[in-house]
Parts: structure tokens; sequence; C-alpha cells
């Protein structure tokens, strides 16, 4: 297009499309809206863009779509380290209460609820633990503690540790803390409790962890009596390895070691990480077992507070607390919290059955930790001990060899090696991942760009400007009014006059641009001057 020659061809204003398609990086426009092409051509470029554009439109409405649903994957891998943190261990005697400790206080409040034991059968009960029966004019004591019953008749670690080793080094009961659970009085070793350091392994393999010989007591076993929830059947220990972080659910996730084996665990790290919502359904918020919340909502709400990190273990202990705290405004001896612990009575008249409702109904939430570790384990066991080995151990131990071998254990816990597994729920589609397809379709089916994009706001404004809003500025800027103008005629040596207007009625405005008219005459110049 030739420039404009004269002042009645003017270039093409900003805002008009023929000028937008000419300078548009956008392919195809050009040829739609461009001079001087054959309809019949501009048709067939029209159809090409639209339907170049609604496939572009299409595959981003797909890719947007698919981002929207969140999807996630799982990344397996193997790592290794030259030196891993020793988990927790926690040990646990089968039998919760020695026979030799029971009181008759002892049955007369605890005898219901842990033993289904009713009041006339106390004397029977008695005899069969070889004790003498209640003196005449027995009075049970006012108040009970559950959790005195269990520290004091419970098994102690001090009489059932007969040795301890943790990679070749000497170890005893002071490396091990005192917990409650469900099974009574259990012992954690590397609990990393009041701000013990933890413990670490260089190496992998027998030898480089936790070794242990344990006394489980058969004689201390108590009787049974009849069948009740809690019997224990069984003989020996139970055992579980978890992180520090991890309250210890050992009645459903333990193992068992019996008496008259050594038991191999061969454990293997594992690192899990999963993403929050809307990714995932993961948490790291812990919850408080002493929160109440204003409104009712989900007992397994996470609510924020000075709590242990976010544990599933953690989670169910704390929202089975809250729910017994509120039904029976006690908690049992194994929950955490500040509330009061349970009598026995309150054992079997309200916790119990509350607790097994709660289990019932699974009416706690408690989403998988964003962040956790778990251990991998492999057992294996040979008897124990030899007949080459029963007599020194009986003459080390003080007891017979039939005691040794029906009551004695060894437990050997260690790494495989020192490489873990790492499994990690990562985002399958990023937002960098949707942006590079986006333009990839962009250029591909339209040649556009982003910087197309800043093109078509750019006209877009010029258009709003030009069309809307110039007009109301100028319209408000130069109003039509009668004309007030002054004819001026100046010349060489002559003063200035005023001359009157030049046609008695209202003349058209004059633009706002127009401030002055430069007409050329022979020898005198008249200027039009307009007032704004």
């Amino acid at each position: 297009m030739k420039p404009p020659t004269g002042p009645e061809e003017a270039q093409l204003p900003a805002s008009d499309i023929r000028a937008f398609a000419s300078s548009c990086t956008m392919h195809g426009l050009g040829h739609v809206f461009g001079p001087g092409a054959p309809p019949a051509r501009r048709g067939l470029w029209a159809a090409a863009v639209l339907l170049a554009l609604a496939t572009f439109l299409y595959q981003v409405a797909g890719r947007v779509r698919y981002y929207g649903e969140f999807h996630h994957e799982t990344a397996l891998e193997e790592r290794e380290s030259r030196r891993l943190t020793f988990p927790a261990v926690t040990l646990c005697n089968v039998n919760p209460l020695r026979r030799s400790r029971l009181t008759p206080n002892d049955l007369h409040w605890a005898g219901p609820t842990l033993l289904g034991l009713e009041p006339a059968e106390h004397a029977a009960y008695l005899r069969a633990l070889g004790r003498p029966p209640a003196p005449p004019g027995f009075m049970p004591s006012p108040t009970f503690d559950v959790a005195r019953l269990y520290a004091r008749a419970g098994h102690a670690l001090e009489d059932m540790l007969l040795d301890c080793r943790y990679r070749g080094w000497p170890c005893g009961p002071e490396n091990f803390t005192t917990i409650f659970t469900r099974m009574g009085q259990c012992y954690t070793f590397n609990s990393g409790a009041d701000g013990a350091e933890l413990l670490s392994t260089p190496k992998g393999g027998m030898g480089n962890g936790l070794e242990v010989m344990l006394d489980v007591q058969q004689e201390e076993y108590l009787p049974v009596w009849r069948d009740v929830e809690e019997t224990p059947f069984e003989v020996g220990v139970r055992v579980q390895i978890h992180t520090q972080e991890e309250p210890p659910l050992i009645d459903q996730l333990g193992f068992g070691a019996a008496p008259g084996y050594q038991t191999f665990v061969s454990c293997q790290k594992q690192q899990l990480s999963f993403l929050p919502p809307p990714w995932g359904d993961c948490s790291s918020v812990s919850l408080d077992p002493d929160f109440e919340p204003e409104a009712p909502g989900p007992l397994g709400t996470p609510s924020p507070g000075l709590s242990p990190p976010y544990s599933l273990v953690g989670c169910r202990l704390a929202c089975q607390s809250r729910y017994v705290a509120r039904k029976c405004g006690c908690r049992m001896v194994h929950m955490p919290g500040s509330a009061p612990v349970c009598s026995p009575q309150q054992y079997k008249d309200c916790a119990h059955p509350a607790l097994d409702a709660l289990l019932r109904k699974d009416a706690c939430h408690c989403p998988n930790p964003c962040a956790s570790t778990r251990y991998a384990k492999e057992l294996s066991m040979v008897r124990m001990p030899s007949r080459a080995a029963a007599r020194y151990l009986a003459r080390k131990h003080n007891r017979s060899e039939a005691y040794i071998a029906e009551n004695v254990l060894v437990l050997d816990i260690f790494f495989e090696a020192l490489n873990y597994e790492t499994v990690e729920q990562k985002k399958a589609y990023e937002m960098s991942e949707l942006l590079g397809d986006i333009g990839g379709q962009m250029g591909l089916f339209i040649g556009a760009s982003l910087l197309t994009i800043l093109e078509i706001l750019d006209y877009l404004c010029e258009v709003f400007w030009d069309r809307v809003l110039g007009r109301r500025f100028w319209n408000r800027k130069c109003p039509q009014r009668p004309s007030s103008a002054n004819l001026l005629q100046e010349g060489p040596g002559s003063h200035r006059t005023q001359v009157p207007h030049l046609s008695p009625g209202p003349r058209p405005p004059t633009p706002c641009s127009a401030v002055a008219k430069t007409l050329s005459a022979s020898h005198r110049t008249c200027y039009l001057v307009t007032r704004l």
C-alpha cells in the first residue's frame, strides 16, 4: 500500500481489522482480511482458519480437562546410604499381669474386667494362683488405678532381660522406655524419648543391630479361667518395629517370638511419600486427643496444635481417645491425652463398649501421612539352646535346662543392607506440561505464540479506546457551540482591528487540533483563532 500523498488520503487506524490482520503474527488472517484478494479465496482461507482454530480449542479443552482430574503416578527408587538410623523396637510379654503380684484388692476391682471373674469366684481363683484367700473382714480400697496395676503387676524388664547387645556393645534396661499398650506394660528400645540420641548403624547384617535374650517367665502366667476377649493362649513376646515418631500398635501390627527359638529379623527401610489433595488423600496435621470441636464434625478431622508428627496409628489412637473421653469422661490406659484413666468399672460399663462401637462404625477418618517410614521384615528361626549349650546357659542364669528350653528366647534384629526404597507419588501432569502442550497445539494449528495473544489483546484495547472511550472523550472535549472567533487583519505598518463576523449565523465547530489555520494572501495574512 502506498503512503498517502494528499490530505484526502490517510492511513488505516489501528483499530481497523485490516490493519490488524496485516501485522498480526497469527497465520491466515492476512489472507482473510487482506485487500485485493478474490472473495472465493478469502472464503477458503476463512474456512481453513476457523477449522484450525476449532481443532486447537478442542485439543486445549482436552488437555485442560485432563489437568483438572489431578492424576498422579507412583515412582519406586532404590537409594544407598552410608548410615541408617536404627528403628524403635517395642517388646511386650503376651501375659499382661504376673500371678505373684495380684492381690485380693486387684481381683475385687479388675477381676470382672480383665479376667471375667465373678465376686464369688475370687477365693477359687486365689487358690489357683497358689495364694491364700482374702483375710476375714477384707475391705477393698476406695479407689483403684489401672495404670498402677499394670506398672506393679506387669512383667519387669529387669527380670526378663537376660542379655542385651547393640552392634556388639552391651546394653541394658536403661536403654528401654516404658510404654502402655492394649497388651499392658511394654518396653521400647531406641525410642528417642526425653531427647535421647537415636542410635544408628553403618553396616548391615547380623551383629550390626540389636540382639536380646529374654526370659518370658511362664511360671508367672495367669491361669485361664474362662474365655474372654483378651485371654492369651500363647506364650512368648510380641514385637513391633516402627519409627520413633509413630506410637506402637503392637496388638495388631506386632509379630511373635516364641521361647526355645532364636528369631532373626532382617529389615529393609522404606520411605513413603504421598500427595495432598486434590492429587491424593494425605495429611500432615496431627490430631489432638484433647481437642473438642465447637461444632460436631468427623471424629478424625485433624486439628493444628503442639502434637507429635502425624502418623496413621497416632491419628487412630487420638480419635479413639477423644471418642471414649466424650462418652465416658475418661480414657483407657494405652490412649493418649490428659483425661483421667478409666476405673475398672468404667472399663467394663462404658470404655470397652464405646470403643467396640467406634470400631464397628469406622468413624475415624485418618488419611495416609504425606511422609512416613516403614520397615519390611523377613523372619527366620532356629531352635535354641542346643544340647551343647543347654547346660552352660542353665549354669550361667541359675536355671534348669528344662526352664531354659521353655522360657528363654533370643531376638536378633538388623538391617539387611544400608540401601533403602523410596515410594513416591508424583503429579502425572504438571502446569508446565499443560502450558507446553497448549503452546505446541497453538503453533501447530494456528501458528501463534504467547506474543500473538498479546497482539490480540492490544488490538482489543485499541478498538475499545477508539470506538468507545475515544468518541466519548472527543464529544466531551469539543462540544458544538456558536462561533465566537474574531477575524483579525494585520499588515505591515497597520494596527490590529476587529472585524465583524463573516456570517450572521453559527458556523460549524472547529476541530480541537485546528487551533490556528494560516491563510496566505498577497500582502496580508489572516489568522482564524478559535477559543477552546
